[in-house]
């Protein structure tokens, strides 16, 4: 762990920093909810730190802890080639977290994965929907408590596509507005 790296983000005294630590290595940073898009424009955009490529969004999911769910945000340096894991708690009653998009636009399809997969909100997420399931697909398949064994309702495609159709008609609607 770089301890230019501590330095300089202790310098910047971010509000809603909870905690920096070092795990195998690597600078972990715990965030409040409140304070991530703040933390990760300052991150993107100060020069000590030029964090420009975020590497990945994920969760883990630990029951019976509060809060249950942790986001994970993976962020490299191209020009500095350093790490920061970024880390901020969702809770099992209300797991919203706030999009990261703004800041950098390859964390749409990340988040997406992570809404599909835990069913964490990101809230301000421009087209937050499924990424790898289909719509009528009931649960998050990785959370801890999802029963594996559990069967899913039967959709053919011909239910299916006219209805994904629809609302890929009723999106591009929205956001292009009527096409003339």
């Amino acid at each position: 762990m770089s301890q230019s790296l501590v330095t300089a983000l202790a310098s910047q005294a971010l509000e809603g920093i909870v905690e920096v630590a070092e795990s195998r290595g690597e600078l972990v940073v715990r965030v409040l909810p409140v304070a991530l898009v703040e933390v990760c424009t300052t991150l993107r955009d100060d020069p000590a730190f030029a964090f420009d490529f975020l590497m990945d969004v994920t969760a883990v999911d630990y029951p019976g802890r509060e809060p249950r769910f942790e986001v994970v945000y993976h962020l490299y340096s191209l020009k500095l080639n350093h790490r920061v894991r970024l880390k901020v708690g969702a809770s099992e009653a209300s797991p919203h977290v706030p999009s990261v998009t703004p800041v950098w636009r390859g964390a749409n399809w990340l988040e997406r994965e992570t809404y599909d997969m835990y069913g964490i909100q990101f809230d301000g997420h421009p087209d937050l929907r499924r990424i790898y399931l289909y719509e009528e697909f009931e649960g998050h398949p990785l959370r801890k408590d999802y029963p594996k064994e559990k069967r899913q309702p039967l959709v053919t495609r011909a239910d299916v596509e006219p209805a994904q159709q629809r609302r890929q008609r009723e999106r591009d609607s929205e956001r292009y507005g009527r096409w003339q």
